[in-house]
């Protein structure tokens, strides 16, 4: 598909992802904009953008995955160089948003490290954020800015829609995933099943339940990241002890901190599906794991904004 893009269209991308911008470069039919970033002797952040972007209508791609404070900079310095060269808009790609995970106050003296981030974003310049899969879809309501929110399911679905499984049961690996299973398990018209985890009291076992029926079935486990792994491996493991006969897995973000891998690996899971919102380190070897790009959903999105054309189309 041959995108129209007009003669103020910019689009930059700074160390998180270049891959992801490479790509998304290929499929808009543009190259990457010039810019260095470099440290000085004590390890602070240097940015230079390295042509003119006067007027213009700048998309800056950048996950923030790990190094999350480094790459957070990055981004609040570049907004900045950007905003202070006179670009007309400067729409931030943030294919992963991190520190969404605290998105209010579950204890006294706690921070909202998902609103300090929009916060941060908004007064260094941003005009707009494009990003995938909150880890709570109440963060758009952060920002004073336009919002737009895609969702990896849609990918995901089509994938296992290819790959034709039979007696299939959607699985919520935790309450704050229960509607995402929801929506999948209606796109592949399967029933949904959820795991119910609790702590009674304080110093004692977690007890787990099993909401639905998986036994003998086909399970595909989905959440929006996947970190150390513990929970999702529990998950798998739990169902295989009660009888499902395969367990897939599948995640947007792929965080994999920690001994995520040997957990996966050593799990009950079959194959984990991810996307590429994260760069995945050369150094992590996995085979069970299949990644998916996002590159055709985020420009798909970026010639909506640029194009002044509906972006809901994608969400639906």
């Amino acid at each position: 598909m041959a995108y129209q893009l007009k003669k103020n269209f910019k689009l930059f991308a700074l160390n998180s992802n270049q891959e992801l911008a490479r790509e998304m470069a290929s499929l808009l039919g543009c190259q990457i904009g010039k810019c260095s970033v470099n440290h000085f002797s004590d390890g602070e952040i240097q940015i230079h953008i390295e042509e003119s972007i006067r007027g213009s209508e700048v998309y800056l791609v950048q996950s923030t995955s790990h190094p999350s404070n480094e790459h957070i900079m990055e981004l609040l310095i570049m907004i900045d160089a950007l905003k202070r060269a006179s670009a007309k808009a400067i729409n931030v790609v943030m294919p992963y948003y991190s520190y969404a995970r605290q998105d209010r106050k579950a204890r006294s003296r706690e921070p909202i490290t998902a609103k300090l981030i929009a916060n941060l974003l908004e007064r260094a310049g941003a005009t707009r954020v494009l990003t995938m899969d909150f880890h709570a879809p109440q963060v758009q309501g952060f920002f004073d800015i336009p919002v737009d929110h895609l969702i990896g399911m849609p990918i995901f679905t089509e994938y296992y829609e290819k790959k034709a499984l039979e007696d299939v049961v959607v699985v919520a690996p935790h309450n704050g995933s229960v509607v995402r299973a929801r929506k999948m398990a209606s796109r592949l018209n399967a029933p949904i099943a959820l795991i119910d985890r609790y702590h009674p009291e304080r110093d004692m076992s977690e007890i787990m339940n099993i909401v639905g029926t998986i036994e003998g079935q086909n399970v595909i486990l989905i959440d929006d990241l996947v970190d150390t792994a513990a929970t999702i491996t529990i998950a798998a493991d739990a169902l295989a002890e009660k009888g499902a006969k395969a367990i897939y897995a599948c995640c947007t973000h792929a965080v994999l901190s920690g001994s995520a891998i040997d957990r996966i690996e050593s799990s009950a899971i079959k194959e984990l599906v991810v996307t590429n919102t994260i760069k995945i380190p050369e150094g992590i070897q996995l085979n069970k794991m299949v990644t998916l790009s996002v590159a055709p959903l985020f420009v798909d999105a970026i010639d909506r904004i640029h194009n002044e054309k509906a972006v809901s189309p994608l969400f639906e």
